[in-house]
């Protein structure tokens, strides 16, 4: 059968002067064949549809009485010819087989063309350049990327720019308000320039809920910042992320890329978080970015010009130290030193970690609690007083955060074998030696102690991790008798 490409190429062939021998070899036909075929309309063209079935249809007897009316109700379309199969399966035993899904499948298909539900229609959009950038956070941990040997859970804030794709990306562990905006102007000082629109969808970062409607609006803080920028906000219809295209699929290119370097590299390993970033950001420019060079030129030249500094990514608290020497803050808890009970204190939250003032001098920083983590507390803040009143330790509320890692906890749990109601009191004094000392040091000499599986009590572990310094006896200081010098010096002359 000779096809339209064959009919296409033989009467090029004409076109260019050869013969109509030639022009029927080089095409895959015969001469006659060629002749046949030198004018007029294409093969496809004069072909009839094929009217007849080449086998029995097995789903004759079934498919008015039974197929027709399930695809009928289902008004959205969501059932599966799969699950109609398997129903025919159990209702008629032995009559039907697993080959014939197939054929079910493409009459349902064929059906739903002609009778089925009206299906949503996408809209193509036109972007004009320098006018929108999309902004969301997709979850990176689907990578299995580890930091010495640790899954890594974390997020990534992508910033897509509409019209030339140009892509940022900026690691998150959360999707913050802090997160946010330190992400967004990352991006846009690296852009060099501000979009007019902000595309993002009704993340609670930068949105609330309105009570009357039901809908969102944008929070007062974000607002102030988009105006800051100078940009607009756009949002999506919530729970439609189809509306942030934009976003969406430049979450998954950015995705596509690390995964793509990380098999290239052959092990997905860091030896630091500072790493990995770097060489996510290099895949983003190198598989993303560097094409796009003439279109980001094209759209830098339409950009708004920066504001004149940033906002600051943080979120400020004032409160107050409680007896227990910890704060409040963002409904979560945090331990500081007991110096400070009593007093206000100034604490600025940023995307990774918290930072508390005094007097306007920096006091503490510690990790910002991310997840479900609820309490932080630093045992150095507190063992001075915990090592006099051991007996609190039993039921301490955050008692759980007493230990800084397995080592310690295997300790205890050892010591309370051992020692019983006593294993408080020895492990607060190993706590207390870790404080006053190097926890690093102390962590060492537990490993050893645990790998021996001989009992040890905090006396053990101070002889190893502080021994006592030998006494020195008290020298008495010898003076010189110089005139025996001078004697000797006399008799000489």
């Amino acid at each position: 059968m000779v096809t339209d490409e064959q009919v296409r190429l033989m009467r090029r062939k004409r076109m260019e002067g050869k013969r109509q021998e030639t022009a029927a070899a080089e095409s895959g036909m015969s001469e006659r064949t060629a002749r046949k075929w030198e004018k007029g309309p294409l093969p496809s063209q004069v072909r009839k549809p094929r009217t007849w079935r080449t086998r029995e249809d097995p789903f004759a007897e079934v498919w008015d009485s039974e197929v027709v009316g399930w695809l009928e109700t289902d008004t959205e379309g969501q059932l599966r010819s799969t699950t109609i199969f398997d129903e025919l399966v159990e209702r008629y035993p032995g009559r039907f087989e697993p080959g014939q899904v197939r054929s079910l499948q493409r009459r349902v298909r064929d059906w739903r063309a002609v009778h089925g539900p009206d299906r949503e229609v996408f809209f193509p959009q036109e972007h004009h350049p320098g006018r929108e950038g999309a902004f969301d956070f997709t979850r990176g941990t689907s990578l299995e990327v580890r930091i010495r040997g640790q899954l890594f859970v974390h997020l990534w804030f992508v910033f897509r720019l509409s019209f030339s794709g140009w892509t940022w990306i900026d690691l998150s562990f959360g999707e913050t308000y802090e997160a946010l905006v330190l992400g967004l102007q990352n991006a846009l000082w690296e852009l060099g320039g501000v979009t007019k629109v902000g595309r993002h969808d009704n993340l609670s970062a930068a949105t609330h809920e309105l009570r009357k409607s039901g809908g969102r609006a944008l929070n007062s803080r974000f607002k102030d910042v988009l105006e800051h920028l100078g940009m607009r906000s756009t949002r999506i219809n919530p729970g439609e992320s189809n509306e942030n295209g934009i976003a969406e699929k430049g979450n998954d290119l950015v995705k596509k890329a690390i995964r793509q370097a990380l098999i290239l590299r052959g092990y997905r390993d860091f030896d630091s978080i500072e790493e990995y970033v770097a060489f996510a950001r290099e895949a983003v420019d190198k598989k993303i970015n560097r094409p796009l060079e003439p279109k980001l030129t094209e759209e830098r030249k339409h950009l708004q010009p920066l504001p004149s500094c940033r906002v600051l990514a943080c979120t400020t608290y004032h409160p107050k130290v409680m007896r227990w020497s910890t704060i409040r803050v963002a409904n979560r808890t945090y331990s500081v030193p007991s110096r400070l009970i009593g007093h206000t204190v100034k604490v600025l939250q940023h995307p990774n970690d918290i930072e508390v003032y005094y007097d306007q001098k920096l006091v503490e920083v510690m990790p910002r609690l991310r997840g479900d983590a609820e309490a932080r507390i630093d045992y150095r803040h507190i063992i001075w007083s915990l090592v006099r009143k051991p007996g609190a330790f039993a039921r301490y509320r955050f008692r759980e955060e007493l230990f800084p890692s397995i080592t310690f906890r295997r300790s205890y749990d050892a010591l309370v074998e051992w020692r019983g109601e006593r294993a408080d009191v020895e492990y607060v004094r190993i706590l207390h030696l870790a404080a006053s000392t190097m926890e690093s040091l102390v962590t060492e000499v537990l490993k050893l102690l645990l790998e021996t599986g001989e009992r040890f009590d905090y006396a053990d572990v101070k002889a190893l991790a502080k021994p006592e310094k030998p006494d020195v006896p008290a020298m008495k200081r010898l003076e010189p008798d110089l005139e025996m010098y001078d004697r000797m010096l006399g008799g000489g002359r």
